[in-house]
């Protein structure tokens, strides 16, 4: 059985029957990118409405029986594993609604590869955190993204329609007081929305010894309604951030997603990930698995590789070296279906039909 592509607005491409990837070669697409990342989706529900992200009801939610199992995520990530993933990052929706976490994060973290031990990392909202962080940590997680986009209590009320803010808090407190080194916080810069608060948001972070990273808002919300100029753009958010502190930009970022500046000479550091403005699309090494399992190899396509349909399909009988073939074929495709970039910025684009909450960060 061979995994086939599901478009979603332009034509699959053909990947050959049997296609394995060779684990000495690693998962590298066409234009050589490898690829060392997947970020797996544990559910596409969420405890917040950020108005940025998907509307306060009417959301269509996926169906309870087309989300992964924990075995099948397990098996997924053996079989990335073995073809050369070093870090699962788990996302959401909010990952921390999974009353199964804990277990998920401990069986990820027990995977090796050719290279040993995977990573484990988490983005989060943070609204469990406290109460959970230290089963987590014993189970393995490594490093840990929290997402907050102000500290002001009416704006997150208003921005998120959840007074929720004192669980963020005390979630981000919880992780720095913990040896999840280094703690990043992530904040989504929005034009009359937190575009005033971006130096005190740096502040907050390095109080409590966290890197904040700044992310260009993009067109991932629900309802279709990305405003280019509402987002702040790079430059901005440098300019905003310059008239407080001097920045002194950190070389060596590899295929990381943020670019980084070193403040007032450090030790402290801010990041800004400008999908938008500044795309890093030649240097991405990352992949994603959906909480209904279809990867996906950039937050902007419009194709999708079914794994669940492929091997919940296969007979019950059929050996786990069959479903393990499956599972690397759909990978395979997926990789070499990777275009160049995004094309945001190109007068073609089309936004993706699922969200941001849909498809994980």
């Amino acid at each position: 059985m061979t995994a086939v592509p599901i478009s979603l607005g332009r034509a699959a491409p053909q990947i050959p029957p049997g296609a394995v990837p060779d684990p000495a070669v690693g998962l590298v697409d066409t234009h050589g990118r490898v690829h060392r990342d997947l970020r797996i989706s544990l559910t596409d529900r969420c405890s917040l409405r950020c108005t940025y992200c998907m509307p306060e009801q009417g959301n269509e939610w996926l169906a309870r029986t087309s989300i992964l199992t924990t075995d099948e995520i397990v098996e997924i990530a053996e079989v990335a594993a073995s073809l050369g993933i070093r870090t699962f990052r788990l996302t959401g929706g909010e990952p921390l609604l999974r009353t199964d976490i804990v277990d998920v994060v401990r069986r990820v973290a027990a995977i090796s590869g050719p290279d040993g031990p995977v990573e484990v990392a988490m983005t989060t909202n943070g609204i469990r955190l406290a109460e959970v962080l230290p089963d987590l940590i014993d189970a393995g997680l490594t490093r840990l993204n929290i997402s907050i986009d102000t500290i002001d209590r009416e704006r997150f009320a208003a921005l998120t329609r959840r007074d929720r803010l004192d669980n963020v808090l005390e979630g981000i407190a919880a992780a720095a007081a913990s040896d999840l080194k280094p703690l990043k916080l992530n904040a989504v810069a929005m034009r009359g929305v937190n575009d005033d608060q971006l130096a005190d948001l740096v502040a907050f972070a390095m109080e409590v010894g966290a890197q904040l990273r700044f992310i260009e808002q993009m067109p991932l919300d629900s309802g279709h309604t990305w405003d280019r100029s509402a987002m702040v753009t790079r430059e901005e958010i440098l300019e905003a951030l310059s008239e407080r502190w001097t920045l002194e930009p950190v070389p060596g970022r590899g295929g990381a997603p943020a670019e980084k500046w070193r403040i007032d000479g450090g030790p402290h550091e801010v990041g800004v990930i400008a999908s938008v403005t500044a795309p890093f699309c030649g240097a991405c090494d990352r992949l994603r698995l959906t909480a209904d399992g279809q990867f996906r190899n950039c937050l902007f396509s419009l194709t999708e590789y079914d794994v669940t349909s492929a091997v919940r399909g296969m007979p019950v009988a059929a050996a786990p070296d069959d479903r393990r073939r499956v599972i690397a074929e759909t990978l395979h495709a997926c990789v070499l279906g990777k275009l160049p970039g995004h094309a945001i910025n190109d007068p073609s684009f089309l936004q993706p039909a699922r969200g941001m909450n849909a498809i994980g960060g």
